[in-house]
């Protein structure tokens, strides 16, 4: 290779080219944090259980007959069948990390331990390994051996008691104390790779999804710690911000939303057309919106009333007020903008190729791997080859 053709490739090579990383995972947070790490170049070697893999596999059966969760957390692996309980499977297991710079898991409370696979007992045999586990509710402390599902971790962190209406909590639509975790996970992994630059050593990364959602929870816990009571539960209203959410118009409704006393003034003058509103004494401050609320609604409502919703979004954006219509997921898939800023690409999966989104971080010039969803096992006679052992 010629010097310009070195730098070419240099330049062209993704972030975490030359990584591997081995993962023992399984649902959402673990896989959603290794697919990040896959679409930036690095290897992941994914151990499925022999026979039925990923349970995140059978989920579900709607894209091209597999699971929406699966082809979403997983393009770009290599999949292992290995029995990782069996003396076969823990000397292949250990022939991989002897190779690793990553390892993560997301095992069941204690299963770690029990296959020699706690991060003091890999570190101490591998001082360049990063280790990574993702737990429910972290390695100590009475929950500590609790199972934890997304849906059980957000009633824990309180989520649900400010999402929903006023007389019925909701979860979130996604599994967002998954991602939650799954996000940190991999930004704990980033960086535990950039020090290792720096010391040469690895290092432990431990992610509870408690403590992730627990994170963004934070400014209702403040509210409420300091104001003495919860925020309400507004639907798709904002507890906290007014006017801010959705209004109705003639054929639908129009999500707006406002920062500050300059804002509501423009949306006095130049949308509702009344400018005095501004000065009323209980639309004065914020805070004296959100305690009439429903007076500002009718107000707001009865002024969009005979307005077609798209002129309403035309006469906010000319006003310089944020606003929104509700979409659908599928309406969502076929937004002007997605398709505007070419997002979607075609990634490969066993049973043809699916429409995915680009990995939101862009950097000019440099396309993310998203590569192909692996089926069950395709890459273990490849991986055992490869390290000199037979099935």
């Amino acid at each position: 290779m010629t010097a310009p053709e070195a730098a070419a490739a240099t330049a062209t090579a993704l972030p975490l080219s030359g990584i591997t990383v081995v993962a023992l995972e399984q649902a959402v947070a673990a896989p959603f944090a290794t697919r990040q790490l896959a679409d930036l170049g690095a290897r992941v070697i994914k151990v499925e259980r022999p026979g039925a893999g990923d349970f995140a596999r059978d989920y579900d059966h709607t894209v091209l007959g597999q699971a929406s969760y699966f082809v979403w957390l997983n393009r770009g692996k290599e999949s292992l069948e290995l029995d990782v309980k069996a003396e076969h499977g823990q000397h292949v297991l250990a022939a991989l990390l002897d190779r690793a710079d990553v390892f993560v898991q997301n095992l069941a409370p204690g299963a770690a331990d029990r296959l020699g696979l706690t991060a003091t007992a890999l570190r101490a045999r591998h001082p360049r390994l990063i280790c990574c586990s993702v737990s429910g509710y972290g390695a100590d402390g009475p929950y500590a051996r609790k199972k934890a599902y997304d849906l059980l971790v957000q009633c824990e962190a309180g989520l649900l008691s400010v999402t929903g209406t006023p007389d019925t909590p909701a979860k979130a639509g996604i599994s967002v104390a998954d991602i939650a975790a799954g996000m940190y996970a991999y930004t704990g992994v980033l960086t535990a790779l950039y020090e290792r630059e720096r010391t040469g050593h690895g290092s432990t990364v431990e992610v509870a999804m408690l403590d992730a959602l627990g994170e963004w929870m934070s400014q209702p816990v403040l509210f409420t710690s300091y104001g003495g009571q919860p925020p309400r539960r507004t639907g798709a209203r904002h507890a906290s911000i007014s006017p801010y959410g959705p209004y109705r118009a003639a054929d639908g409704q129009v999500f707006l939303g406002l920062q500050n006393e300059r804002e509501w003034a423009v949306l006095c003058r130049d949308v509702l057309g009344r400018p005095g509103l501004a000065g009323d004494v209980r639309f004065a401050t914020n805070t004296d919106r959100v305690a009439h609320d429903d007076q500002l609604t009718e107000i707001i409502e009865a002024a969009l009333a005979a307005l077609p919703a798209d002129d309403v979004v035309a006469m906010l954006d000319a006003a310089g007020i944020a606003s929104a219509r509700l979409r659908t997921p599928a309406e969502f898939a076929a937004h002007p903008q997605l398709a505007a800023r070419d997002r979607w690409r075609d990634v490969e999966t066993p049973a043809g190729k699916v429409a995915a989104l680009l990995p939101p971080v862009t950097v000019p010039g440099r396309e993310p791997a998203m590569g192909r969803v692996p089926a069950l096992g395709e890459h273990t006679a490849a991986i055992l080859a490869e390290l000199g052992l037979q099935p």
